[in-house]
């Protein structure tokens, strides 16, 4: 077992269960405000260490006589005397991960016995359990346990395996932590990211948490020559002194029917509306919506000619007239070049940010998020069957996360069984494409599809039904309900699932010029390069 003769000693094990969890007694040389929820500790049993995180605290006495009679401020002594025998701190426990003389680790499946002594985790714990990105390029260091200095690290590669979800309320750092982890895996190329940027804050500068005058670096900015940026606003980048690799133009024809159908509660659209846009779809296939749009004044003879009813037609023209101030769609046919372009620097494995400029309205949003990625995961399908037919190592696809915000609007109940996200959020790894959802109301999304959410990184939530959310499907859910109220409001959250061995909290990673130092990584080909190839 580790040596524990140089760590200071928290307290004993006094009782407990598998299922409730842990009670210790603090030391009286312990100050109790320095004991927080969601601080990570380390149970030595006799075959096991047990690494747990405190979720409650509780103050006792041996006897009820001493509340009626507290000593006062001036009766030190006597204070100090009942803190040796008559008064103390319980603090409830729970064990997430034990180890054994071998250092496998392993779900909990037992406890310590009475009077186990209970420590700080030491920095090898924490290098032992979350791994250590010095030693093995998937690990990547995101924050550090409350309390300590010792960087925990997500497994990049496990994190990849599944649809992940960042969460918390607004204001709380999401946009900071989603652009921490995208840049880690922009440097370990675990996977190929396509980031739906609504706000513009991912690709060449943003302003920094807290408000004031100052910026931080974006992806752009610290990997030039791997990342491209896709521009539906060129005009809006170049005002920020800046220039898209490429400017997005689409087509009425690259709009499906499908692509509607998760607008329905945006556009106020009746089930009834959708259907006679099948039915228009199913007569003039490609151009539906461009001869939709063109029927002004005629819609009657129209919707006759279609068999639909008149008022359906008549709705979905009026819903549907609002994508015609969008300026980067075109009546005009396409070959669909510029979803071309963006596949073939996915496959390149340079990583892709479409901006949306002053392009920020929800319709907009969702209504290009849809075309795009129903397009990539059609893509996607194929290769994968590709590379299961040839069972060729080279025709494997990359792995490719998509990163979305406001995910409640494309996986709320309704939506997330009809758009290709709540396909993709099911499906998972089948295809190698997976999600990164941000998300400020994780009760909105679907709790089907929150449950196959593989790793949690999850900001302070103040509201029941957002926090019963993200802790579905959660094992020991009660005691982590406790650490997720008490978070700090900014650079602290709680991180579960897939890629970390154990819950554990942790202070977020500065992201800052000593950060930009560590993501800086020599690259073969410059990206222009490579632009030029795909041209």
């Amino acid at each position: 077992m580790v040596d524990q003769k140089n760590r200071k000693c928290l307290g004993h094990v006094l009782l407990g269960s598998l299922v409730e969890g842990l009670i210790m007694r603090l030391n009286a040389d312990c100050s109790l405000e320095e004991i927080k929820t969601g601080k990570f500790v380390s149970i030595v049993g006799k075959h096991y260490r047990f690494f747990s995180l405190i979720t409650d605290l509780q103050l006792e006495v041996t006897h009820p006589d001493i509340l009626l009679f507290p000593p006062s401020p001036d009766e030190q002594l006597l204070t100090d005397m009942l803190k040796q025998r008559d008064m103390y701190a319980k603090v409830e426990l729970r064990p997430m991960l034990m180890i054994d003389q071998h250092n496998h680790k392993m779900p909990v499946k037992t406890i310590p016995g009475h009077f186990a002594q209970v420590f700080d985790a030491s920095e090898q714990d924490v290098a032992d359990i979350f791994g250590d990105e010095k030693l093995d390029k998937k690990y990547f260091h995101i924050g550090s346990p409350l309390d300590m200095k010792t960087p925990v690290c997500l497994d990049l590669e496990r994190f990849t395996e599944r649809s992940n979800g960042i969460f918390g309320k607004t204001g709380t750092g999401k946009t900071f932590i989603t652009r921490l982890i995208l840049a880690g895996m922009v440097k370990t190329e675990q996977a190929v990211n396509l980031i739906f940027d609504m706000h513009s804050e991912y690709g060449y500068q943003a302003r920094k948490e807290g408000g004031g005058h100052s910026f931080v670096k974006g992806l752009k900015t610290l990997f030039p020559n791997k990342v491209a940026i896709f521009s539906l606003d060129p005009d809006a980048t170049r005002r920020r002194g800046c220039t898209p690799d490429y400017e997005v133009v689409l087509s009425y024809q690259d709009i499906h029917v499908e692509d509607v159908m998760s607008l329905q509660q945006e556009l106020n659209l009746h089930p009834t509306a959708l259907e006679a846009a099948y039915l228009i779809a199913g007569k003039y296939k490609g151009q539906w919506l461009e001869v939709l749009l063109s029927q002004e004044g005629t819609l009657k003879e129209f919707a006759d000619q279609i068999g639909a009813h008149v008022e359906s037609v008549g709705a979905l023209y009026r819903k549907l007239k609002r994508i015609e101030r969008f300026p980067f769609l075109q009546k005009s046919t396409s070959n669909n070049s510029i979803i071309d372009r963006m596949m073939e620097c996915l496959d390149k494995g340079i990583h892709v940010i479409l901006e949306f400029g002053n392009q920020t309205s929800m319709l907009c949003y969702l209504l290009v998020a849809n075309i795009l990625t129903r397009r990539i995961h059609e893509e996607y399908m194929a290769k994968t069957e590709k590379f299961l037919a040839s069972q060729n190592k080279g025709d494997e696809p990359r792995k490719l996360l998509i990163t979305i915000e406001e995910a409640h609007k494309f996986l709320n109940p309704e939506a997330a069984r009809q758009t290709i996200f709540g396909t993709i959020a099911r499906e998972m790894r089948k295809y190698y494409v997976s999600l990164l959802v941000v998300d400020q109301r994780p009760s909105g999304i679907d709790p089907e599809i929150i449950s196959q959410i593989g790793t949690k990184i999850v900001a302070l939530l103040n509201d029941d039904r957002d926090i019963q959310a993200v802790l579905t499907g959660v094992s020991n859910a009660t005691g982590l309900r406790t650490i997720l109220a008490t978070l700090d409001s900014k650079k602290q959250v709680l991180l579960m699932g897939h890629a970390v061995p154990m819950p554990v909290v942790v202070r977020t990673r500065e992201y800052d010029d000593l950060f930009y130092g560590a993501m800086v990584t020599s690259t073969k080909k410059d990206l222009k390069n490579i632009i030029d190839e795909i041209f």
